[in-house]
């Protein structure tokens, strides 16, 4: 029983509700953000800016992931065709097989591609990368390990990888002992994807330092050159370990022989890059004024932008108060247009109190009739006397009425006197 081993994970995929996110995809996705963010400091120490790497990324990264699956679909056909092949496995990425030349060699060409466009020094960014790229493959390999996958023979060592072999949908567990022999379910495995990932790591950190000291007597693009040849190194006594399916060519596995030959096409790139290159300096300063005049560029454009946006808004709010004018003035002709009405209100109010004061004699009128007939107690000689009362009345007016006629008469001849004698002295 071993007492000392590398646990594999109990898990390899997140659920949340309906989707289902794995641990690979994961791990891809935090090595891109860490080769970008690594990329852009060292970017900017030459020159660049953000916006810069970010553009190259956009292009650079489906590049890259286009050319490793292709790799990976090239070096395996049988697994995506023949007669226990399914073509459509090619773009499900996340089942694993990504391999690292056809990505570093896609992903460079869409990087190259961008930067002449718009006219970047190519081997400054090749240089910003490099260690950018060893970190990211090194966060990679993690995926490996979700998987359960790619790991190497059986070892005693106590880092052994111990398989978990109750993980659902887990790649490793159909490829354990891929050789033909049946290994015991608590065999330790030689922990490559581990191995390379330390790897990976160590040259990230001495290209840094590598950077720093021989920046003056490196041209620029040595650097990346020195990542390839970093790389391949590692890679080719690594992939001896591990037991995974793969080609072999005259006994050797296919990825050993390819590590070979790029490791000898990096080595006549440095030598080619650095009698034939330019030196960073001047490549630096290149840099600085096409970033310069990009920022320059955007600048304008902002200012334009926001000049344009001001005209607009002038032109609304004219037009806004136009309207408003506009407005006002056919409040002020509907104003002039009620004035008619408002005359035919003082009517309406006069013919109001007119009808006020008929309905109030109509009362009066009435009320001796209302008081005579309503009243439930009223008897007939309570009308006869009712009848008396008011003749009474009627005859008490007349005498009064001939009274005030006598003495107007009696008051007019007195005139006519006074106008005789005043007539009769003149």
């Amino acid at each position: 029983m071993d007492l000392a081993y590398i646990p594999s994970p109990g898990f390899s995929t997140i659920t949340i509700g309906p989707v289902t996110i794995r641990m690979y995809a994961i791990m891809i996705l935090l090595a891109i953000i860490a080769a970008v963010w690594v990329s852009t400091i060292r970017w900017k120490k030459v020159g660049g800016d953000f916006d810069q790497i970010l553009d190259i990324t956009i292009v650079a990264v489906p590049c890259g992931i286009i050319g490793a699956r292709l790799y990976h679909v090239i070096t395996t056909p049988e697994r995506f065709f023949g007669p226990n092949g399914n073509p459509a496995d090619i773009v499900r990425i996340w089942q694993g097989g990504l391999g690292i030349w056809g990505g570093v060699l896609l992903g460079a060409l869409g990087a190259w591609a961008w930067c002449h466009h718009k006219h970047y020094p190519f081997a400054l960014i090749l240089d910003a990368a490099a260690p950018a790229l060893l970190i990211a493959q090194a966060i990679g390999r993690l995926g490996n390990w979700f998987n359960q996958e790619l790991y190497g023979s059986p070892t005693t060592l106590p880092w052994g990888l111990k398989l978990n072999p109750n993980v659902p949908g887990v790649i490793g567990s159909n490829e354990m002992c891929y050789d033909g022999q049946v290994c015991p379910s608590d065999t330790l495995f030689h922990p490559t994807f581990l191995y390379e990932m330390i790897w990976n790591l160590i040259g990230a950190a001495l290209l840094v330092w590598l950077g720093r000291k021989m920046i003056n007597r490196f041209k620029a693009g040595c650097l990346f050159c020195c990542y390839i040849m970093w790389y391949t190194l590692g890679r080719a006594w690594i992939e001896n370990l591990r037991i995974d399916f793969a080609h072999e060519f005259l006994g050797v596995r296919v990825n050993v022989w390819m590590s070979i030959i790029v490791f000898i096409l990096g080595v006549v790139a440095f030598m080619l890059v650095q009698r034939y290159g330019q030196p960073t300096a001047v490549l630096s300063d290149r840099l600085f004024g096409i970033t310069r005049a990009e920022e320059k560029a955007r600048s304008d454009s902002e200012q334009e932008a926001a000049r344009r946006q001001r005209e607009r808004d002038q032109h609304t709010g004219h037009e806004n108060r136009g309207d408003d004018g506009a407005d006002r003035a056919d409040g002020a002709q509907d104003a002039d247009g009620a004035a008619p009405s408002g005359a035919s209100v003082s009517d309406d109010a006069v013919s109001s109190d007119d009808g006020a004061a008929d309905a109030a004699d109509d009362a009066v009128d009435g009320a001796p009739s209302s008081s005579l007939w309503d009243a439930p107690e009223a008897t007939e000689h309570d009308a006869q006397d009712a009848f008396d009362r008011l003749a009474a009345q009627g005859a008490d007016d007349t005498e009064d009425a001939s009274a005030d006629g006598a003495d107007d008469a009696d008051a007019s001849d007195d005139a006519t006197d006074d106008t005789a004698g005043r007539a009769a002295e003149d």
